[in-house]
């Protein structure tokens, strides 16, 4: 299969290049009823289109989503919901220069010899730019999660060496109140300058993200191969630039012993019909155990690299094999994490509506 497509119940295809006309999303299995209008779409576009700030793209591109199909009245019909943003503000004259060369960090080499050809204005679809497709996807996801109680935020948790200390609780306000979308002001002023120092001297930075999915259900997942977890991970890193992926404690867990790690199961209230509702005390395993949701909150992190277009000589070759130096030329992000945040929301969000539309059909309307 060509992998363009994702999700299962609630099932995406994106399409488009970087500097082709146009890029978008088909969405299958939307259910009927869900108010949506192309506002919806648009205020998440918005958070991950360029030109926002002087630490990101200078790209100047609108990003005007237009639905069209999908929706009657205001409401989706549960047929496929098609979403198309056209490109506005490419600069294909930037890439005709390194046409025939392998940049360093980026798919070149790798899509050639999987296709025998390759479109090497921005990338082609190994851009970053498609993944507009994936964020008007998840802001259909995020309406449907909405009538269930549950929310996703995600923000800026660490740029080079530069961590957020630890918060219980944020929110939407706080995290976009600053470019690099980390919710704590004095890191994210850190976090600013440290981006700022490195794009003065034409080089770029890694970064991290976490991603936190709150009144998600218990049950959600499936226990074998298509785990919560797994397809978390699955989703997440098949963004562009994502080189790590990790849940709960992640890789803290790796010092820890049992007696720390595991997480106290308690009651915490009785539901309705006096069912109990139970939690735990503690949140390692990051809200899922045998990759099927606990009820407690959803943790994950993502490791992004830095930017591979960067303004200095790098080694490199031809097509031909010749040994070639090259200066990769455009607008480019000198840190990837405050675009990516409104990204990995939707993401998350695509995973936990599949998976919640899964679950529906196993246990009916329960």
């Amino acid at each position: 299969m060509p992998g363009n497509s994702f999700g299962h119940s609630f099932r995406i295809t994106t399409f488009g290049e970087s500097h082709g006309p146009a890029v978008g999303v088909v969405v299958d299995g939307c259910p009927p009823g869900i108010p949506l209008a192309e506002e919806d779409i648009q205020r998440e576009l918005d958070r991950r289109r360029p030109g926002q700030s002087l630490i990101a793209s200078a790209r100047q591109e609108t990003d005007a989503a237009e639905i069209l199909s999908g929706v009657f009245e205001g409401v989706t019909t549960g047929t496929p919901i098609a979403v198309l943003v056209r490109n506005e503000d490419a600069r294909s004259r930037d890439y005709a220069a390194i046409k025939d060369l392998f940049r360093p960090g980026h798919a070149d080499y790798t899509y050639l010899a999987k296709y025998g050809v390759r479109d090497y204005r921005g990338g082609g679809r190994a851009s970053a730019r498609e993944t507009i497709g994936r964020v008007a996807a998840g802001a259909i996801a995020k309406k449907l999660l909405g009538y269930e109680g549950v929310s996703v935020l995600g923000y800026t948790c660490q740029v080079g060496d530069v961590k957020m200390p630890t918060m219980e609780r944020m929110t939407l306000e706080q995290v976009e109140a600053s470019p690099v979308r980390c919710p704590d002001p004095e890191t994210a002023a850190a976090m600013e300058n440290l981006i700022k120092q490195v794009r003065s001297e034409r080089d770029s930075i890694g970064s991290a993200v976490e991603i936190v999915a709150r009144g998600v259900p218990a049950g959600l997942g499936e226990p074998v191969f298509d785990k919560l977890k797994a397809d978390l991970a699955k989703a997440l890193v098949s963004v562009p630039a994502v080189v790590g992926f990790e849940y709960g404690s992640g890789f803290a867990a790796v010092p820890s012993r049992g007696t720390q790690h595991n997480d106290p199961i308690i009651r915490r209230q009785t539901g309705s019909g006096g069912a109990p509702v139970i939690g735990t005390r503690t949140n390692n395993a990051g809200g899922m155990l045998g990759g099927i949701s606990t009820g407690e909150p959803i943790v994950v992190r993502v490791a992004l690299k830095p930017t591979a277009s960067i303004p200095q000589p790098m080694e490199t070759v031809d097509t031909q094999g010749n040994p070639q130096t090259i200066v990769t030329k455009g607008r480019h992000d000198p840190c990837l994490a405050p675009r990516f945040v409104p990204i990995g929301e939707a993401m998350v969000a695509l995973v936990l509506a599949d998976h919640l539309l899964r679950q529906r059909a196993i246990r009916g309307t329960e």
